[in-house]
């Protein structure tokens, strides 16, 4: 566990594979059984194809006079691709098609893993003419792979990773990190760079503590996984205006995890790649040790320098830098923040106390925001519990699934995450012209949603989006987190942490697969549009009998009752279609 840096139980399994010695792991099941058979058919699968890879690129007159000669063109020795297990798939349509399937490979986990696709009935390449960087998990197993093209081609991209599957979690994996952890653990610090060549040319150049995010943001999970090795985390990006956000995103979450982070931009439009090949490694650590700036005073200078001399700008900046000072809020790190919180407030020339008073603000706004989902995922576990068991909802019940502003929030997150996908009609078939967005954007039409939706500010993201979709962009989630509108990129946040499970008690009481909202988009789209529109139609009912409690001629009345009998039609439809009951 110290030297390779597992947890116990992954211990525990690389010395039973190394000793041939069967592990009994308690009961297990079906589905996580079968979850798992795929996970090692992946890893074989895997196995297979960076070994086919690798020997197109060192033994194929096409890898070596292309691929090779290409990454020694970049500056890579061959002991140092042999290390990182890089690899060729040549240009032929099928040529690791068919030795996969020559090697009896069942085709639909090579779909999965990424390696293939299917068109027209017929499977070909995915990574043709691409030289193969194998990504590795903490045990060196191949967890998949990204795919670089060589040749210029404007219409391709430049890398194409492998798809999610039961092994490859993107969200949970640092490139270079199987090679990295002894050096890192033996530096006490972790240099996180953006890409594969970074990482290797850095790796050759002898500084071996290193690893790459890919391109995205630091997720929790990647963080906890450097964690595991150090707390000192130095960023080493591009210095342009591109490189400096994409250091910065996702920062806050470092802080939480009591990370010391440091920042480091590379000059002069150059890349780790090229500024390690061009200056050599001791000038390359000589410059990192003497341009590391701290992460939370770098992004105050930044905000500052953006600001100018706007008053309005100013304050937002005070806001900001107070709420990512209160991430730092475990006991342990309170000399830290208190630190930070003196050094700010010089900066930005404000009274220490104030900036003490809006961090401690932030920090209360936290603590009440997990205090009420724990409270909010308690109620819907009870309401959960109580359905299964046969009991009537009680009136507390009742306000929890009608909730107004729990539904609008519910549609934003639904036109969020599955906007993009072929709309399906419950109980038909895709409509492959038709997506999530064009549905809801037909039922709720754009002078309609003022009428539907009280949360103004969620009007204005639904504005937003179809704004940018009908520009022909394709909007989601990062779009809004990496907006410069702050209050809606917040209320984005809001949205989207929605962390309701299944009751423990289905898991207890039922066999079989448990679908998952990926699997149920359409049903929560549905449903979602719907229960807006059976709001309305409530509304409109209770309106009118108002009108009609007040009317005094019998005409007016015989027509509000005409009113009431048609809008009650309408409310019995929706419910139908719902398959839910109306609560009185």
């Amino acid at each position: 566990m110290e030297a390779e840096k597992y947890s116990y139980v992954e211990a525990l399994r690389w010395l039973a594979a190394k000793y041939n010695v069967e592990i009994e792991e308690s009961e297990t099941s079906p589905e996580y059984k079968l979850q798992q058979q795929v996970a090692d058919s992946l890893y074989i699968i895997n196995n297979f194809a960076q070994k086919f890879f690798t020997d197109n690129l060192f033994h194929s007159e096409e890898g070596q006079d292309i691929a090779l000669a290409y990454l020694k063109e970049r500056g890579f020795r061959e002991e140092i691709i042999q290390k990182f297990q890089l690899g060729y798939n040549p240009e032929a349509r099928d040529g690791f098609t068919q030795a996969a399937l020559a090697a009896k490979y069942n085709p639909e986990l090579l779909q999965k893993a990424g390696l293939v696709n299917v068109r027209d009935g017929n499977t070909y390449d995915n990574y043709r003419g691409r030289i193969i960087f194998p990504i590795h998990n903490q045990s060196g197993k191949v967890l998949g792979f990204g795919a670089r093209i060589i040749k210029k081609n404007d219409k391709a991209p430049k890398y194409i990773n492998s798809p999610e599957n039961e092994i490859y979690v993107k969200s949970k994996i640092l490139y270079g990190s199987y090679f990295a952890r002894q050096a890192i653990d033996k530096a006490d610090e972790c240099l996180l760079v953006e890409g594969y060549t970074d990482v290797v040319s850095l790796h050759q150049a002898g500084i071996e503590n290193v690893v790459a995010s890919g391109g995205t943001s630091l997720t929790p999970d990647q963080l906890r996984l450097i964690k595991k090795y150090t707390n000192n985390l130095t960023i080493i990006y591009d210095g342009d205006s591109a490189g400096i956000k994409a250091a910065l995103r996702g920062l806050d979450l470092a802080l939480e995890e009591s990370l010391n982070v440091k920042l480091v931009l590379i000059p002069d439009g150059e890349d780790p790649d090229s500024y390690v090949n061009k200056v050599g490694t001791a000038a390359f650590i000589d410059f990192v040790n003497a341009n590391k700036k701290d992460f939370i005073l770098f992004q105050l200078g930044i905000a500052l320098k953006d600001a100018g001399s706007d008053s309005t700008k100013k304050s937002i900046v005070v806001n900001q830098i107070a709420e990512t000072i209160s991430k730092i809020n475990k006991t342990e790190d309170f000399t830290k923040q208190q630190d930070y919180i003196k050094q700010c407030s010089e900066i930005l020339k404000i009274e220490e106390s104030g900036l003490h008073a809006l961090v401690n603000k932030f920090i209360m706004e936290t603590v009440n925001k997990k205090q009420t989902r724990v409270n909010r995922d308690q109620r819907f576990t009870e309401a959960t519990n109580n359905t299964e068991q046969g009991v009537e909802a009680d009136a507390d019940v009742t306000a929890l699934f009608n909730k107004d502003e729990i539904h609008e929030q519910a549609m934003i997150r639904s036109l969020l995450e599955f906007g993009l996908k072929n709309w399906i009609p419950p109980g038909q078939e895709a409509i492959e012209e038709q997506k999530v967005a064009d549905y809801i954007f037909k039922e709720i039409e754009e002078n309609q949603l003022e009428e539907l939706i009280d949360n103004k500010e969620l009007v204005r993201i639904l504005k937003t989006y179809k704004a940018w979709y009908d520009a022909g962009l394709e909007p989601g989630t990062k779009n809004f987190l990496y907006h410069d509108d702050l209050p809606m990129s917040a209320l984005v946040v809001s949205i989207m942490d929605f962390n309701y499970e299944i009751s423990p008690n289905w898991k207890t009481h039922f066999e079989g697969h448990i679908a998952t909202r990926e699997e149920l988009f359409a049903e929560e789209v549905f449903s979602t549009v719907n229960y807006l529109k059976l709001r309305k139609i409530k509304r409109l009912m209770d309106e009118n009998q108002r009108d009609l409690e007040k009317a005094t001629l019998a005409e007016d009345q015989m027509m509000l009752v005409q009113t009431h009998q048609h809008l009650k039609q309408m409310e019995i439809e929706l419910t139908r279609q719902l398959g839910t009951v109306i609560f009185r």
